[in-house]
């Protein structure tokens, strides 16, 4: 599957969901871009401070949300570590083609 692919899903996915704000879409972005240095593996292993780094967020509190949010709405699957020395997983749909 095209790499490019997950954006442009993501894009389609959100075209009609009223939750979804700009922070959404930066924090997604940031998502995908560490997942494309890390090899394209899924689920990545993440910590907050890389990902908010690459989405240019200085909340964490904001970053959490975000996070949580799409997760909840159903556009990746999140499972928080609760461990300073192992990151939380971040888990994207595959699809089929």
């Amino acid at each position: 599957m095209d790499r490019l692919c997950y954006l442009s899903d993501f894009f389609e996915a959100i075209g009609t969901d009223p939750r979804i704000s700009i922070t959404h879409i930066g924090v997604y972005a940031a998502l995908l871009q560490y997942r494309l240095q890390k090899g394209f593996t899924n689920p990545i292993q993440v910590f907050s401070h890389e990902i908010m780094s690459i989405a240019k967020l200085s909340s964490a509190i904001t970053y959490h949300k975000c996070v949580k949010e799409l997760s909840n709405y159903g556009y990746i699957r999140y499972e928080p570590s609760f461990n300073r020395t192992k990151g939380s997983k971040i888990y994207f749909t595959e699809r089929s083609d």
